[in-house]
């Protein structure tokens, strides 16, 4: 059961949730670990059992992969509780692709550095699928753009080969990486409008992603680019809002900055 399959059931309580994430029934379980990250349930004797989750070993797909831990490193990371930092980073190593992916997103969530020299090491050590005997890639969009926002300017040399990576996404990662890593303004913004760039792709998936990249970095040059791409006003709304929250904090208040005010007119003209 993947977790777009999950339906969004509010009736569930806390202590129900946490006799479903210990109970045999695994579908009851997945759906406890996803329900918990979904309300943001910061409670201690939650946050320990979906640690636990990430060791789980009852719950596997026909194909190899741990569904429970996948969810429950989801929710781990909603929950901003940094005592699972060390156990995520553990699920860095899971042979599941989509544990590790959903480990170094909320690791990245969570703020935590310890979990830098793991990710960097990801960057060049592929693994073996137990599943297949073959290597497989690692997350590396997650990696990157976990790299970027933890401040890891360390790990720059290391990014820079992935702006020339095959896969888009990967690309466009390590373009919002560098984005975030680079100190000069000028150099920020070549990368910045890396991502401008890529929302004139014909890929709508990719335009989306890239939306969400540039509200994440919150690039003003990307402003009326952002309004401007075909996608959904929703979308763009949201990444509209990222531009904006980076404004914020530079005005003197009860002034707005005029990055501000110009994109909060682009913001109105969506609605």
């Amino acid at each position: 059961m993947s977790e777009s399959e999950l339906p969004d059931d509010n009736q569930l309580t806390l202590e129900q949730a946490l006799i479903n994430l210990q109970c045999e029934d695994l579908g009851l379980r997945i759906y406890a670990a996803w329900w918990l990250g979904r309300f943001r349930v910061k409670d201690s004797r939650a946050i320990a059992l979906l640690i636990n989750a990430l060791d789980d070993e009852a719950d596997r797909t026909d194909a190899g992969g741990y569904p429970l831990r996948r969810n429950a490193a989801r929710a781990l990371g909603k929950l901003g509780d940094r005592s699972a930092v060390s156990a995520l980073i553990r699920s860095l190593d899971c042979k599941d692709f989509y544990v590790r992916e959903a480990a170094a997103q909320s690791l990245e969530m969570l703020g935590d550095i310890a979990c830098v020299p793991k990710l960097l090491e990801m960057l060049s050590t592929p693994i073996t699928s137990e599943i297949s005997g073959l290597e497989s890639e690692q997350p590396f969009d997650a990696i990157l753009e976990a790299l970027g926002t933890l401040g890891a300017v360390e790990t720059i040399p290391q990014i820079l080969p992935f702006l020339e990576h095959p896969i888009p996404r990967v690309k466009y990662a390590a373009a919002r990486a560098m984005y975030q890593l680079s100190s000069d303004p000028e150099t920020a913004a070549q990368y910045g409008n890396i991502l401008i760039n890529a929302l004139s792709n014909n890929d709508l998936q990719l335009r989306r992603t890239v939306l969400s990249d540039l509200g994440a970095i919150g690039y003003l040059g990307a402003a009326e680019a952002i309004s401007n791409t075909m996608a959904e006003n929703s979308l763009k709304l949201i990444s509209l809002k990222g531009v904006l929250e980076k404004q914020i904090p530079l005005a003197t208040p009860p002034d707005l900055t005029a990055g501000a005010v110009r994109v909060m007119a682009l913001m109105d003209d969506l609605l």
